[in-house]
């Protein structure tokens, strides 16, 4: 498994005040591609793996401590022992990572305000700009191709890499270095027949994780594109502004998950309490429960795809499970298990799997997903809207 992929996927259970791992896939913006992790033992990390495979926390340390002792990077020989234990979600994250990853997952990131995506004819384009960040101040609009980054042609390259050379943190850079605010990136542009280069500086921005939309008969669409701080109380709030009795569209494709505590307080929007889901830490059984007072009358759907992952099949099978929604799309991802940090002497934090999550109804999810109640991999949103006119409205 690469080491990239590895970090990205892996993902946060939050448990006191710390911050910790989670990664948001889909259309990328240019500072979200992967966020943060947490620096506390009392910190448990949703990841994913199908292997069970667990790195030994000792073994690790002690080949970090050894390394420092030669002179040596201790992140390197950390990395090199959970590579070879078989923890295929385990990672490790060096100080200036660690640190960015945190601040994101607080809910802001470093870059130009732009999101890219594959468009039709295979260029690289801008897929949605945000508002009041550079790029949108420059003119840039969505369908923008991007064509080069500081000179050098982006055509070919995945759109992962366009991200990480808009954050500047690509191919070249040093190992955990990120751009700094203020730092400039000149993005050659093509809009028709028009061609020029744009040069924009770099600034801290928030991150848009839940978007609200109305729909047709006054059903509500909430769009939430990675558990980040803050965004299960937004969620929360949506439902509660949605009109009385109209349905909702829960739109969890493309979330790669995030902060697990978001995601619970996300289910209790749907939930009047109890259980969201089960899990082990070293073979002790822990659980998660809802807060009270959700709004369990109105008809939601749950839209789902291969790329909902982690903490947002948390919320999925947790509200399949409960009966509380009717899921639509393809088959989750199958990301369930449960790591921690393990702080390293040079400020770096191998993360590692301890045990695994399953929904209330005692469904291991881990290597096999969740099956939608109506799978569907065309016009998912057509159908699943349907499906919410179907349900009426709540009582």
């Amino acid at each position: 498994m690469p080491r990239g992929f590895r970090r990205g996927a892996a993902l946060t259970l939050l448990f006191a005040s710390v911050l910790a791992t989670a990664s948001a896939r889909g259309l990328l913006p240019d500072g979200d591609a992967q966020l943060s992790s947490a620096r506390s033992a009392a910190t448990a990390v949703d990841s994913g793996g199908s292997d069970g495979a667990e790195a030994d926390r000792d073994a690790v340390a002690r080949a970090a401590a050894e390394a420092m002792a030669d002179g040596k990077s201790a992140a390197a020989a950390a990395e090199e022992v959970v590579s070879r234990s078989g923890d295929r979600w385990g990672a490790v994250y060096d100080k200036g990572e660690y640190e960015e990853f945190a601040q994101a997952l607080d809910g802001s990131y470093t870059g130009v305000g732009l999101w890219a995506k594959r468009g039709a004819d295979g260029r690289v384009e801008v897929s949605r700009v945000q508002r009041g960040g550079p790029a949108e101040r420059a003119g840039i609009r969505a369908g923008d191709q991007i064509r080069a980054i500081d000179g050098k042609p982006i055509d070919g390259r995945p759109v992962s890499q366009v991200v990480a050379l808009l954050r500047g943190d690509g191919k070249g850079a040093a190992r955990g270095a990120t751009a700094k605010v203020g730092s400039t990136v000149a993005l050659g542009l093509q809009r028709g027949a028009h061609t020029w280069t744009e040069t924009l500086r770099r600034a801290r921005l928030a991150t848009e994780a839940v978007t609200v939309r109305r729909l047709a008969d006054h059903a509500v669409m909430i769009k939430v594109a990675a558990f980040t701080k803050g965004s299960g109380e937004r969620v929360r709030e949506a439902v509660r502004r949605a009109p009385e009795g109209a349905g909702v569209l829960l739109d969890l494709r493309g979330n790669s998950g995030g902060l697990v505590t978001e995601a619970v307080t996300a289910a209790s929007a749907f939930l009047d309490g109890g259980l969201v889901a089960t899990y082990d830490v070293h073979g002790e059984q822990k659980a998660l429960y809802a807060g009270p007072g959700g709004d369990t009358e109105r008809p939601v759907v749950a839209l789902v795809d291969g790329g909902t992952m982690s903490a947002a099949e948390l919320v999925t099978g947790a509200l399949q499970d409960r009966g509380r929604a009717v899921t639509v799309g393809s088959r989750t991802f199958g990301k369930a298990s449960v790591q921690m940090p393990e702080p390293l002497p040079d400020g770096s934090v191998a993360e590692l799997t301890v045990g695994h999550y399953r929904t209330p109804a005692g469904h291991d999810l881990d290597g096999k997903g969740i099956t939608p109640d109506l799978a569907v991999s065309e016009r998912a949103e057509e159908r699943a809207r349907t499906v919410l006119s179907g349900l009426g409205t709540g009582s």
